[in-house]
């Protein structure tokens, strides 16, 4: 799952005490495992090791660039939504011809700089798009940049099973073509001669914990390809997204294995390349957020734990009702947590919302939360926020960002400074 363990009742990140971390980064700050990245992204690579499989890791869950310097180095390739994503993964070394572009709303100027980068598929969303792309193209071949080429993203309009934002592979989002559309998108367009359209792409969400969705996804989309095939046009690759289950309750999402379990029998012998785009599943897990609390205060029949972190730092919570185990740092052995799950009904903890001092009422990590009792100064560890978190994060109330910090085994660094005021207003002088 992960290398965040406790060690005699103290928080430990790989082989570092969290407390020491605190105390020489301060608080809010992210802190990552390198070593659960490397594993996540290695258990992928084993599971789909029997099809000629390309790994892209999505950089919107989470970006630093010291981050994917050294997935780039274990084998990973990028899934990229913004002209400043490909900047970040160029910076980083990524193999441009393994890059894949997605998103709805690609701007010309982006376009071009993923052309003149020669990467390796964009996947398209529209067909207001294709024309677009097909139209640039032709323009940047006159500077000697070869046909792109491309991937048409379908909506198998099937129900992935998560939060209402979470789900993009229906018929109601603004992603993609309907699937019925297909043929005809391929029919106006996949003979040109300035973008190949050579692949299906297809996502169906976030935060998945079945793997049926998939399954049956995948078998709409093979039944399609047959059809173009014979309609004469030449489909190399299928790309099955990402939206891979994360256990942010203990042993609650499919594992890599289980998801090829039922995915790699469907595609084998199909003459396909497989393009996938884990976000979560890679990183959700390798990071905590730790807190220090400020106040306690009883207000009714409620007690908050107000702690240093906003919603500013971490948005889920209230904007997806996402759930993120919260528990002290430093423990009694009898509070040692065994697994991470909503309420571990453990003798001598008392019920509370944890929340951050952002002026909103929906700034809150935690409701109603068993916690053991803390006091002022204590620090509190928001775990599984690897994926979304300081990626989603901003300057809301004027605040500055978090730190970034990365262990790797008995070492550790910042690999982002936490902003300062003037950092605040550096861009409006």
């Amino acid at each position: 799952m992960d290398y965040f363990n406790y060690k005699n009742g103290k928080l430990f990140a790989e082989n570092v005490d969290v407390q020491r971390i605190a105390a020489e980064v301060g608080t809010p700050a992210y802190i990552y495992s390198k070593a659960t990245f490397k594993e996540h992204l290695q258990k992928i690579q084993e599971a789909y090791s029997e099809l000629d499989t390309t790994i892209c890791y999505s950089v919107k869950a989470c970006g630093n660039i010291n981050i994917l310097k050294f997935m780039a180095e274990a084998g990973s390739s990028f899934d990229i939504v913004s002209g400043g994503e490909l900047y970040r993964v160029l910076q980083a070394g990524a193999n441009p011809s393994k890059i894949v572009y997605a998103g709805v709303g690609k701007t010309d100027t982006e376009i071009i700089e993923a052309l003149n980068a020669g990467i390796g598929y964009f996947n398209i969303e529209s067909e207001a798009e294709i024309q677009n792309l097909i139209r640039l193209a032709k323009e940047s071949s006159s500077a000697g940049n070869k046909q792109p080429k491309a991937a048409l993203r379908v909506n198998p309009n099937v129900d992935i099973k998560t939060h209402t934002y979470d789900i993009t592979g229906k018929k109601e989002t603004k992603f993609g073509v309907d699937i019925e559309c297909a043929q005809k998108v391929f029919a106006d367009y996949g003979r040109s001669d300035a973008v190949k359209l050579c692949a299906i792409h297809i996502h169906l969400g976030s935060a998945g914990h079945t793997v049926e969705p998939y399954v049956e996804a995948i078998e709409k989309i093979l039944t399609l390809i047959e059809q173009l095939r014979r309609d004469g046009f030449t489909i190399e690759a299928v790309n099955i997204g990402g939206g891979y289950g994360a256990d942010y309750i203990t042993g609650t999402a499919p594992t890599a294995a289980d998801y090829a379990a039922a995915i790699v029998p469907l595609l084998k012998g199909k003459k396909l390349k497989l393009i996938l785009e884990p976000g979560a599943s890679i990183a959700a897990n390798a990071a905590i957020l730790v807190t220090q609390v400020l106040y306690l205060k009883t207000s009714g029949r409620k007690k908050f734990v107000i702690v240093d972190a906003g919603m500013n730092d971490l948005i889920r919570p209230p904007l997806y009702d996402a759930f993120h185990f919260i528990w002290p740092v430093n423990v009694s052995e009898k509070f040692v947590p065994r697994q991470r799950d909503r309420d571990l009904q453990l003798d001598g903890t008392e019920v509370v919302d944890v929340v951050g001092p952002i002026c909103e009422s929906a700034d809150f990590f935690g409701k109603d939360r068993a916690l053991p009792t803390v006091k002022r100064s204590d620090l509190l560890s928001i775990f599984t926020t690897g994926a979304y978190g300081f990626s989603m994060s901003s300057n809301y109330n004027a605040r500055g960002r978090a730190a970034e910090v990365l262990v790797d085994g008995s070492e550790f660094k910042v690999i982002r400074k936490r902003e300062t005021y003037e950092d605040l207003t550096a861009l409006e002088k």
